[in-house]
């Protein structure tokens, strides 16, 4: 339990992504006291990102507290994001605890103690009045629950293509991550497999790379699996389901590139309940409450596994309305 002297804060943030930060900001906007608790770094999903990413979205709708943001070109980088939150945390003086994740939030309305531990496995206690959860999707992959998936050689994520010249690489997934990483795998002189197991590839891959991933595919510059699933891995190959029957491909490395979702059992643990129907997780539609009282969800985690409805461009407004609220219970 903390101490008597242990600081209290009016909300505490647990997430400092472009959401979690919006929160902040409203709240020390109206007065009142905040901090932010971060397993990873700032803004840790967008660091997480290819290196050379390019976002959908144009730079005003990356915009959080009124700063404006600038690119070069029509389209902000992931570079350019990061140095334009990085501007943020420092323009609106917020309290950012970096690497340090919540193990268990206690308490009351009114009276929160969030036990956390730092990257040195130190334990701490955070002392708040409102809770909100701001911690995104990205963090925890979709699995392919399947023998091998645990090597070494399979990721879940993708970085950069460099480590992967002359080799054969295996991308499984059929949307956006999946057609960049193959794309610059095959640029970069890898061997690529695509495989996904929809007869055809998202119609969500953003406009100028669709034609670009399909005319590699066409051409045979990438070898493409559609309508197949991968049954195992090996360390030296991957078993494919195709409609032609059983392959046993070469491989060296898998990119599983099947999607995120949220850490739903670190959300039950603290008290949120999900509608069994929709989803998602119950909410006040104005407050973004949670049936927990004084706990507040921001950002992708109202949509529940309906990760694709809520991006930056619309969550980083929810910090306003449970700034508001959280305004009004203090007056």
């Amino acid at each position: 339990m903390p101490s008597s002297d242990s600081p209290f804060y009016d909300a505490l943030v647990v997430g400092a992504g472009p959401t979690g930060l919006a929160c902040a900001i409203e709240i020390q906007n109206r007065g009142m006291r905040a901090v932010l608790i971060e397993k990873g770094c700032l803004v840790n999903s967008l660091y997480h990102y290819p290196p050379h990413m390019t976002f959908f979205t144009t730079p005003e709708l990356l915009e959080i507290g009124n700063l404006p943001m600038t690119s070069i070109r029509e389209k902000p980088t992931r570079t350019e994001a990061l140095k334009y939150y990085r501007r943020v945390a420092q323009y609106f003086h917020l309290d950012v605890r970096q690497y340090e994740r919540v193990e268990r939030i206690d308490g009351k309305d009114g009276d929160f103690q969030v036990l956390t531990v730092d990257r040195r496995q130190r334990p701490g206690c955070h002392r708040a009045g409102k809770i909100i959860l701001a911690t995104g999707y990205y963090d925890l992959p979709n699995r392919l629950d399947i023998p091998g998936e645990d090597l070494p050689k399979v990721m879940h994520y993708y970085h950069e293509p460099h480590p992967y010249y002359d080799c054969e690489v295996a991308v499984i997934g059929g949307k956006n991550s999946a057609a960049i990483a193959a794309l610059e795998l095959y640029w970069t002189g890898a061997r690529v497999t695509l495989i996904h197991r929809e007869p055809q590839l998202s119609d969500k891959i953003k406009y100028w790379i669709k034609p670009n991933i399909e005319n590699r595919l066409r051409n045979g510059e990438i070898t493409g699996y559609l309508n197949s699933t991968v049954e195992e891995i090996t360390p030296d190959c991957i078993r494919v389901r195709t409609p032609d029957g059983v392959k046993m491909l070469q491989n060296d490395f898998v990119f599983a590139l099947i999607g995120y979702h949220p850490d739903l059992e670190f959300l039950r643990q603290t008290g949120i309940e999900f509608d069994a129907e929709t989803e998602r997780p119950r909410t006040h539609p104005q407050t973004l409450e949670s049936d927990r009282p004084g706990v507040y969800l921001a950002g992708v985690l109202v949509a529940g596994m309906h990760t694709n409805e809520i991006f930056i461009e619309n969550g980083r407004f929810h910090g306003a309305r449970i700034a508001e609220d959280l305004a009004a219970r203090l007056r």
